[in-house]
Formats: C-alpha cells, sequence, structure tokens
C-alpha cells in the first residue's frame, strides 16, 4: 500500500455503501473534513440512494456495486449495509482493486468465519481493512486506555459496562428496524454487545478464556444480553446490554488501586463527558471537549493510508472479537459457559 509524499495531504476519494440510518454519521464525518471528498455512493433502494444523495450532495449514485466500482477509483469505502452483507460487500470491495481503503460498520462479520475470509481478501489485494469502532477514537477512551497501561489504577481486576437504549415494546419490531430483525442481523449482542465486548478485550489487552451468556428473546432476537467474560490472571468482565432496559453506557474500571468510571461512554456525539479516577487520594474529574467520533476515526484511518501507521484496530483483533461473539450466541443457545480454545 502506498504511502504519501511528506508534507504533502491530497484529496480522500470516499465511496459509502448503503445509505441508511449510520450513513448519515459517516456522511457528516465527509463534510467535516477538508481533504475528503465523499464522491459515490450506493443503495439498492432507489429512493434511499436519492434521497440520501440530495441531502450530504453526492454528485455519482449507483444501484449496484459493481457498477460502482467500475466507474470509481475511491480512496476509502465504508460498508453501512445490515450486518449479513458486511462480508458478501467487504470481500466484493476488496477483490475489485478500485479501493485503498474499507472502514465496515460494526459488527465484523455474521460469524469468524466470515471474518477470516473478509481479512484474507483484504490481504491478498493489499487493501487496508478496518472495524467502525467509533469509541476508540474518542479521547475519553484514548485516556482511560492509557491511564490503565501507566497503572494508575494498579493491577484491573474487573470491567463493567452497560449499553442499553430503552426503546418502547412497539417499536422493538422486525419490520422496523434491522435492530430486531433476524435476517438483517440485528439483536442487542450484534448492536450493543459488540462494542462492551471489544472494549473489555481493549481494556485488558486481552482474549477471554471463558464466556458464559444469558439472553432475554425478542420477537425474532434477542432483546437483551448478559455476559460473563473470564481473562487470563482471573480478571473478569461483566457486561450487560439491552434494547428493553432504562438507557444506560457506563464503564467501570477496577483495579487494585484504584477505579476508573465513565457515565456516557458509546453514544455521545457532540456532548461534553468526563472521567472519573478514583484512588486513595480522592477523585480527579477529567473532562472532555464535545467530539463526533466517526470524524476522528475517518481522520485516522486517513492518516494511516497518508503515513503507513497501523490502524488502532487492525483486522486480526475483528477475527478475534467474532470468535467471542460466537462463544457468546453458543454459551446462550446450550446454556454453558464455553472454553476458548486459542
Amino acid at each position: 500500500m502506498g504511502v504519501e509524499s511528506p508534507g504533502i495531504r491530497p484529496m480522500y476519494r470516499v465511496g459509502i455503501v448503503g445509505t441508511g440510518g449510520i450513513a448519515r454519521a459517516h456522511g457528516l464525518a465527509c463534510q467535516a473534513l477538508d481533504d475528503v471528498d465523499l464522491c459515490a455512493i450506493c443503495d439498492v433502494s432507489e429512493a434511499a440512494l436519492h434521497r440520501y444523495g440530495d441531502e450530504y450532495d453526492v454528485p455519482r449514485r449507483y444501484l449496484v456495486l459493481d457498477e460502482m466500482l467500475a466507474a470509481e477509483r475511491l480512496d476509502v469505502a465504508i460498508v453501512c449495509t445490515w450486518g449479513t452483507a458486511h462480508a458478501s460487500t467487504t470481500i466484493r470491495l476488496a477483490e475489485s482493486r478500485r479501493v485503498r481503503a474499507i472502514l465496515c460498520e460494526k459488527p465484523f462479520a455474521a460469524n469468524a468465519a466470515e471474518a477470516e475470509q473478509m481479512v484474507a481478501a483484504a490481504r491478498e489485494h493489499g487493501v487496508l481493512l478496518a472495524e467502525a469502532f467509533k469509541f476508540r477514537h474518542h479521547p475519553l477512551h484514548l485516556k482511560t486506555k492509557a491511564l490503565v497501561d501507566a497503572g494508575a489504577i494498579g493491577e484491573v481486576r474487573t470491567v463493567r459496562s452497560t449499553f442499553c437504549t430503552g426503546i418502547r415494546a412497539a417499536r422493538r419490531r422486525p419490520e422496523l428496524n434491522w435492530r430486531f430483525n433476524r435476517a438483517q442481523g440485528g439483536g442487542s449482542i450484534f448492536d450493543l454487545g459488540c462494542y462492551t465486548i471489544h472494549h473489555a478485550r481493549y481494556i485488558l489487552d486481552a482474549e477471554p478464556t471463558r464466556v458464559f451468556a444469558t439472553a432475554r428473546a425478542g420477537v425474532e432476537v434477542e432483546e437483551a444480553a448478559t455476559v460473563t467474560l473470564l481473562f487470563p490472571g482471573e480478571r473478569t468482565a461483566q457486561l450487560t446490554v439491552g434494547f428493553s432496559q432504562w438507557p444506560s453506557q457506563e464503564v467501570e474500571i477496577s483495579g487494585s488501586e484504584g477505579l476508573l468510571r465513565a457515565g456516557l461512554a458509546w453514544n455521545n456525539e457532540r456532548r461534553a463527558v468526563t472521567l472519573e479516577h478514583y484512588t486513595a487520594d480522592g477523585v480527579e474529574t477529567i473532562s472532555f471537549a464535545p467530539q463526533h467520533q466517526i470524524t476522528n476515526q475517518l481522520r485516522h484511518l486517513c492518516d494511516c493510508l497518508a503515513t503507513g501507521q497501523p490502524h488502532r484496530i487492525p483486522p486480526e483483533n475483528s477475527i478475534a472479537q467474532m470468535h467471542v461473539i460466537d462463544a457468546v450466541f453458543e454459551s446462550i443457545a446450550t446454556g454453558q459457559p464455553v472454553e476458548m480454545t486459542g
């Protein structure tokens, strides 16, 4: 993969595949960056395609992905389709040799086998592939990780987090939103649990050795779940997610010498947030200015293209993430803990 010449910042040509809800956040990110041009979009719905294209002033619009790839050369392709189409879309983009980098929305794939195929295709064709976990680019989480790694709370013992959205029962219907539709890749694990699982793995810098999960069924998908992860060194993560509980986005990291706590960890666009650092000396509150996390995410990806630096979320991490999610679903189905073998 080529690296730009020092001191020269080109215009990055971006194409978005899928123009649903999350694509709007990516459209705002493209508008926020002076060296990004959202030049092409693709969607199977002509109405959705033109509604989005008009809103974000996108000049070229395609109903067929292969037609977009034949006509465009893109620096970045952003995959915003339903989760069940992430693998096929990403592989097609990589195989086209018409894109330099692919940013794939979470969850990365439907399972670990698909993730491995995606990564293999990107590697074979020299494409930078990254999973879109926006929180990994927020200063709150970067500071939290830096404090953990510096020993600011001693040895980490437990990570606890919640991601609950409080959606009314009448809205939790498969025909109304992909989140509640099995065929479209919905469910609280894929939509919300992926955040908390990735976060625990990130903070503890390890993979779990045992996974246990329980869930409450909705119409087609699990609408809530509780996940316990056991990590090496008898460290644990306790994760609660769901559509039906009162909204909550908390993170608490307990160590032998202190604790870190954030009360608005995930969906906090353009809102000031704080990190509380508890030790024997008292509580320090660290404040962070409002951010647009997806703009930070796109900036980082473009920086990787410009300098050749590694992405914060390497594709191998996304494969490991999907192995954990596979184990979560296995545990829910069997009612038993799942031992992770490697």
